[in-house]
């Protein structure tokens, strides 16, 4: 059915109305970024207890946390194309479905094998969260509060994994490994029950042809447009995104930009955060601190100040600048890691070295979320035009991946073969790489159209002269999610 032979609009809901199931749609994906988070940080505890109880190896104590992320790089490459052949709604409840099986399956598992069978159809699950459900919000709640539902997500991953850690600390005194695994089956079965409810979102039902339910479904999410007239746009925007494809990606005006966004992507995981969100327990041990207790408490401290840092760059990234942000926190990361390198090239450690230790790696995982775990998927969104957004977003997600998938694999490894110190100084390496990498590459976008961003990397990297005129088309598509602080 065509835009033009829609019946007349439905009558509005109520403002009050509109206004609930709008932030039903949001809070329905803060809970699924939620258990997200807390899916991801949770083996971090879990690992102390089952590798003694499994008698792991390095290797094979890497192999428990890098077969989630190949899993994940699995989930995303699907991710796209399983919301948009069944819906979003329906990768949706296919995650929290999944989420609920199987953390539940590794709680009872008897075996490392069977455990890795299972975290790595987890991780199938959750890279298809990270593609369907901030598309979920992103597309489904009105565009006032667009913005603070996306980062809501955002947040929401972080405070996942803040709760991990508490989670882990109240548990750790009696090694309780398989509750740390399990517990989020609970939420991830309970969220089913409001997604059954909800609608998919108009963009996904223009996309089927089922023009006259986006309609309904416009009128009920958003009070603030005329529905048809929305519809219309949207349908619009559609025609205009066919055809992207990655092979575009590697041609000229596109190149400069892919290329910047797949740097990116990959430096983000390359400097080690999702080291100290898997291990931290261990690291904490390696710097002297002595005691479960002290060894799950700490990193809870760590993620609420990550959280704090997740807020604060989303309320200053449109005042300060995204160049300055970005900047400022690999800089900080960079000067966290060189204070780790020295900490543990002193010998024993203990006193007040221990502290300082564990100050670095707070800052470290704070920077990390200032800056990297804020901005990247801004730079993704921003740097291609409607037909190539979303192929952008997920080269970028791919390369995020594969490094968060070495990182996973071969940290414990390296911290067995050569040292803390020498570990701690190659990330630091990594992370004055990336410090260039971004002082030369990444533009200040701040307050320019989208369309202007584009002539930027059209023209070579450099702003034209003279501001571009503003198309319509500048802003069609939705804007890719944010990436998971870890």
């Amino acid at each position: 059915m065509s835009i033009a032979t829609l019946s007349a609009t439905p009558p509005p809901p109520s403002s009050r109305t509109t206004r609930r199931t709008g932030k039903l749609f949001a809070l329905t994906g803060a809970v699924v970024g939620v258990i997200y988070g807390y899916d991801t940080g949770s083996i971090s505890g879990a690992l102390v207890f089952l590798s003694k109880d499994f008698h792991l190896t390095e290797a094979e104590k890497g192999l428990v946390n890098s077969i989630l992320v190949f899993g994940s790089i699995v989930g995303a490459l699907i991710g796209g194309k399983l919301a948009d052949a069944l819906g979003r709604k329906t990768a949706m409840l296919i995650v929290a479905g999944s989420y609920a099986v199987f953390v539940a399956l590794s709680a009872v598992a008897p075996n490392v094998v069977v455990l890795d069978v299972v975290r790595f159809l987890l991780g199938i699950a959750i890279g298809i969260s990270i593609v369907a459900a901030p598309l979920y919000v992103a597309e489904s709640t009105p565009a006032r509060i667009r913005g603070a539902s996306v980062a809501a997500y955002q947040v929401a991953t972080v405070a996942g994994i803040v709760i991990t850690y508490f989670v882990n600390w109240g548990l750790s005194g009696g090694g309780h490994w398989r509750w740390m695994l399990g517990l989020s089956a609970i939420p991830a079965a309970l969220v089913l029950i409001p997604l059954l409810r909800l609608p998919d979102t108009p963009r996904w039902y223009v996309l089927k042809g089922r023009t006259e339910r986006a309609v309904e479904v416009m009128a009920m999410t958003d009070p603030d447009v005329d529905p048809r007239g929305e519809v219309a746009a949207v349908a619009s925007a559609l025609g205009r995104e066919s055809g992207g494809s990655a092979r575009s990606l590697l041609r000229k005006p596109y190149a400069r930009a892919a290329c910047f966004v797949v740097g990116l992507g990959f430096f983000c995981q390359i400097t080690g955060i999702n080291a100290v969100t898997y291990y931290s327990p261990q690291i904490f041990e390696e710097m002297g601190f002595t005691g479960t207790g002290q060894n799950f408490l700490l990193p809870s401290f760590v993620q609420l100040a990550s959280l704090a840092a997740t807020v604060l760059a989303i309320l200053i990234i449109d005042r300060l600048g995204r160049r300055v942000v970005l900047l400022c926190g690999i800089g900080t990361m960079a000067v966290m890691l060189a204070v780790l390198t020295a900490v543990f090239a002193g010998g024993a450690l203990h006193g007040a070295t221990t502290w300082v230790g564990f100050a670095a790696i707070l800052l470290f995982t704070a920077a990390f979320n200032f800056g990297f775990g804020s901005l990247i998927w801004v730079y993704a969104s921003e740097s291609f035009p409607a037909q190539l957004r979303s192929t952008g977003a997920s080269v970028m997600l791919t390369a995020d991946l594969v490094a968060n998938l070495l990182i996973a694999q071969f940290f414990p490894s390296l911290m067995a073969w050569a040292g803390a110190a020498r570990t701690f100084a190659g990330l630091g390496f990594l992370a004055l790489v990336a410090l260039v990498f971004a002082a030369v590459t990444a533009p200040e976008t701040k307050g320019r159209q989208l369309e202007e961003i584009q002539d930027y990397w059209a023209n070579g990297g450099r702003w034209p002269a003279s501001p571009a005129p503003v198309r319509s088309d500048a802003l069609s598509g939705s804007a890719a999610p944010p990436t998971t602080a870890s």
